[in-house]
Formats: C-alpha cells, sequence, structure tokens
C-alpha cells in the first residue's frame, strides 16, 4: 500500500510518500481502507518532533473515512463493507495518511449514509472538539450567547454551527473575507480582529456567557474583559507555551471560569464519535472542505494547514 511517512522529524519537506506493507488487525481492532484523510495541526506536531512517537519512520495523521476491509477478534460491532470514520490516530506512528490503518474499534464510528468519505475525514478532531467544548464543559444552553474566537478555523466554523443548532445567539471573530460565510453557517454577529474597539463592539451587543478561546497564549485577558458574569471560557488552542492575565482582578470580580482541554482526554471518545455522526447525518454540522490533495502533495498540506488563512479544513485523497 501506498502512504505517507518521515523517517526524521523536520519541517513538512521530510514527509514522502512510500510503498510498504499493509498492516493486519488485532483483536479489538478494524482495517480501514483510507478513501480521505484529513489534515490537521496535531498531525504537524507528530512530524516536527514537538509530540513524541514511538519510533521512526512514523505516519501522520489524527482523522480518516474510508471503508472496512476486515475485523480483528472480538470485534462485532462492525464488518467488512462499513462505511466509517475514524479519529485519535498519528501518536503511535501509525496514522490515517495511509491507503490501510488499523484502527481501535472505540475511535470508530458509522459514517451517515449520504455523508461522503471527504467530510467523514474533516469531521473528527473538530466536530467532536466543538461538542466536547461547548456541551459537556460549557454546558451551553438555549437562552445564551457564546463567542467563538477564530470562528473560520476547523474547531471554530463548525462550532458556530453547533452553537446555532442548538438555539445559541452565536459572536464570531474572524478576517473580514470570511464574515458573510460564517454568518451562513449561523453566525448573528461576524468582528475583525484588527479593529479598535473590539471588546466594546462584542459588550455593545451582549457580553458572552460562553467563550470557545482558539487563542489562549494572546486572549486570556481579553475572555475576561468581555465576559459575562460568570462567563465559561473554554481553552482549546494556542500558538506558544504561555498565557497570562494582566488584570486578575477583572477575572476574579466576574467568577471567570477557565476550562483547558483537548478532544483526547475524554472518558468515552466512542460515545463522542457518536454524537459527531449524528450531526452529520442531520445536516446541523457539516464541515467545510477548502482545499483537497493528493498524497505526494502531503507537505504542501501541512504547511498550509499552519501558515495559510482559510475557512474549513483541508484533505488529503490517496
Amino acid at each position: 500500500m501506498r502512504a505517507v511517512r518521515f523517517h526524521e522529524h523536520g519541517s513538512p519537506s521530510v514527509l514522502q510518500c512510500e510503498s510498504i506493507e499493509s498492516p493486519t488487525p488485532t483483536a479489538g481492532t478494524v482495517l480501514v481502507s483510507v478513501r480521505a484523510a484529513g489534515v490537521n495541526p496535531v498531525d504537524t506536531y507528530f512530524r516536527s518532533g514537538e509530540y513524541a512517537v514511538p519510533a521512526l519512520p512514523a505516519i501522520p495523521g489524527t482523522d480518516g473515512a474510508g471503508e472496512i476491509v476486515a475485523v480483528g477478534s472480538g470485534v462485532t460491532a462492525f464488518e467488512p463493507g462499513d462505511r466509517v470514520f475514524l479519529t485519535g490516530l498519528g501518536g503511535d506512528g501509525s496514522g490515517s495518511y495511509a491507503e490501510e490503518v488499523v484502527v481501535p474499534v472505540d475511535q470508530v464510528a458509522t459514517l451517515p449514509d449520504g455523508i461522503s468519505f471527504e467530510t467523514g475525514a474533516a469531521a473528527g478532531v473538530v466536530v467532536g472538539t466543538a461538542w466536547r467544548a461547548l456541551v459537556d464543559h460549557a454546558a451551553l444552553t438555549a437562552t445564551e450567547t457564546v463567542l467563538i474566537q477564530g470562528a473560520n478555523g476547523g474547531v471554530g466554523h463548525v462550532a458556530v454551527q453547533l452553537a446555532a443548532s442548538m438555539g445559541a445567539r452565536v459572536l464570531a471573530t474572524a478576517r473580514e473575507p470570511y464574515h458573510d460565510r460564517l454568518e451562513s453557517l449561523g453566525a448573528d454577529h461576524v468582528f475583525s480582529y484588527d479593529r479598535d474597539d473590539l471588546a466594546g463592539a462584542i459588550t455593545n451587543v451582549g457580553a458572552p456567557d460562553v467563550i470557545l478561546e482558539t487563542f489562549v497564549d494572546e486572549y486570556l485577558q481579553f475572555d475576561a474583559d468581555v465576559g459575562a458574569n460568570g462567563v465559561r471560557v473554554v481553552c482549546i488552542g494556542n500558538a506558544t507555551n504561555e498565557a497570562s492575565l494582566t488584570a486578575v482582578n477583572t477575572a476574579k470580580n466576574k467568577d471567570v471560569r477557565y476550562q483547558f482541554m483537548t478532544l483526547f482526554n475524554a472518558p468515552d471518545l466512542s460515545a463522542i464519535l457518536e454524537r459527531v455522526a449524528a450531526l452529520l447525518d442531520s445536516s446541523d454540522v457539516v464541515p467545510q472542505i477548502e482545499r483537497t490533495y493528493t498524497f505526494e502533495d502531503a507537505d504542501d498540506a501541512q504547511r498550509d494547514v499552519l501558515e495559510e488563512s482559510f475557512l474549513g479544513k483541508l484533505v488529503l485523497i490517496p
């Protein structure tokens, strides 16, 4: 089979499309023929060496979708021919950037009929994270206002859709070219990052009860400043490893609650994937595919996911 691998850590140029032997499913796993693989920033961290893999060469890729080819012993929930999507791969060096991949059953869910493999491959990390953040951690309700920071990003644009489907009033921040599209996805108000009166503009339409923060290292204090009393700030993204408050009393006086999270700390990932499948099936959340790449262009995909500005997701097609 063909797979994208890196034999050393480094820039995207270390990625190579190679021919290797197909894996074999073991107990409690399924072998999936990958039809599409999502591209996430976390994929680049394994390649660069920021996140460890047990051995090299390694195959990156957290998300994917395809058809089950074979099942390991003890597997009864799936059978060959089933359409599935998957998430949480890559940490062991056997990711989704391959024509076939072995996946534990708790990291696989049935892909609803009518949902493309590309959409399924784009869903796992971002829709799962949005659900875990807004529902499990923030307990967002239909009577509340939520602010989605970085709303054009992978998690951001599906969080807009999820919050809108829950009946919440949705505020969003994004670059100006994406405002109209985010409004079409369910945002009630979209604000540009670079406006001088951003904090005032947000509070003028209503201080948010919940904030989904994708730039923790830049906006920790800002979230305390604009949030309503008792605001729940769920922190999912950062560019650097440091974040601080410059006016702690503001956060204290508002009883601000900060929750830091990653999807893969969820106690039951399979349950979240089932919710993701239901959201896809109902069309309440539809990941937007900005661009597709071949395996041979995986280096461009990993470069673009970090350096390019776009709305939605990037996907590899074997």
